[in-house]
């Protein structure tokens, strides 16, 4: 009898088993120059161009959502996909964009959505070279496309979430379920001012503006990387801070220890995790980079992005891989598991069917 086969999960990214069984094994041709290949856990490929040169690629959906307003929705959509690029270390250089665009779309909603992506691509530096654009019968809101954004830079100066190393200090900024907190306050705000009142639903909404780690991630590597610096870096998009963690260790194959009270945990944002009941350290958090850094650059590394006005805490280190995953809370030593489902959905979805 053969091995059992892993089942797609009900939502969201494919398991480890699903990814190493249909799509690890079969990448297309294999190229030398092919530094970085897909892998779990790992948002970035990385080419050999020569001359000392690296090409650092990262593909995601063009996701859009009305609702937010389309200012709001363009930012986050172009955020979410330079974030990825950036845990590089580099900046964003190029972006090729595929638009599939519901028929419900009119010109005045895609002529903002445009300018707010060319304005936040001109600020990164960022040209947009190629792309395609159309209405379509069958395409319907958040997802309405994908998008590759591409980096150019040296060979010695990249990372990957692939690169930890023992003895690193772990820093990680803004703190836990910045993107959950900030997407439900932005849908519900009627509920999170009934619950807490208007003031803090208005401080709620405003955390939208933190999911992003371009900024975090470029001002990190202002100190150096690898030996200097910044050993790895990772955004903590599903499955929140623990799934973060998770597979960064797992991508380098080190163990880590991580103390969960230092970790921030923003009082707006418990307050929205504890109106929708969700955990808020296993919850989706675009805005939250998670990053390691050699022990002697660690410090410099956190003042520098507290300076910038970026909260930032270094919450554990970098042990061997046979010292294994562990979380202190309140003293008592757990294991670091993956969340493997990110809880934000399925409330997210509950909190739909109550409207």
């Amino acid at each position: 009898m053969g091995n059992a086969k892993s089942e797609l999960p009900p939502i969201g990214k494919v398991s480890p088993e699903i990814f190493n069984e249909i799509i690890l094994p079969q990448l297309g041709r294999k190229r030398s120059s092919v530094l970085v290949g897909p892998q779990h856990g790992v948002d970035i490929g990385v080419c050999d161009l020569g001359h000392g040169q690296v090409m650092v690629t990262t593909t995601d959906p063009v996701f859009i959502v009305p609702p937010y307003g389309w200012e709001r929705s363009a930012w986050f959509a172009l955020h979410i996909l330079a974030s990825d690029a950036v845990t590089s270390g580099l900046p964003p250089t190029y972006m090729t964009i595929d638009l599939n665009l519901p028929m419900s779309i009119t010109r005045d909603e895609l002529e903002t959505m445009w300018g707010v992506i060319h304005r936040e691509s001109e600020k990164m530096g960022m040209a947009i070279v190629s792309g395609h654009t159309g209405r379509y019968e069958g395409c319907e809101y958040p997802m309405v496309g994908g998008a590759t954004v591409i980096c150019i830079g040296p060979a010695d100066k990249y990372v990957t979430p692939a690169m930890a190393r023992v003895g690193d200090k772990i820093i990680i900024t803004k703190g836990a379920a910045v993107e959950a907190a900030g997407l439900f306050a932005c849908t519900y705000p009627q509920r999170v001012a009934e619950a807490y009142g208007d003031e803090t639903a208005h401080e709620a909404e405003e955390v939208f503006w933190q999911m992003s780690v371009v900024e975090d991630a470029l001002t990190a590597v202002e100190v150096g990387v690898r030996d200097e610096g910044v050993t790895a870096m990772h955004d903590a998009t599903e499955c929140g801070v623990w799934g973060g963690l998770f597979e960064v260790a797992e991508a380098s194959g080190v163990g880590m220890v991580i103390h969960k009270e230092d970790i921030i945990l923003q009082p707006v944002i418990a307050k929205v995790c504890g109106l929708f009941g969700i955990d808020p350290y296993s919850s989706i958090s675009e805005g939250t980079l998670i990053a390691t850094v050699r022990p002697h650059r660690a410090q410099e590394v956190e003042k520098r992005l507290n300076d910038k006005g970026i909260l930032t805490s270094i919450v554990g280190e970098v042990v061997p891989k046979d010292e294994g995953m562990h979380v202190y809370i309140e003293g008592k030593k757990t294991i670091l598991k993956h969340p493997r489902v990110d809880p934000f959905w399925q409330a997210f979805g509950k909190a739909a069917e109550m409207r």
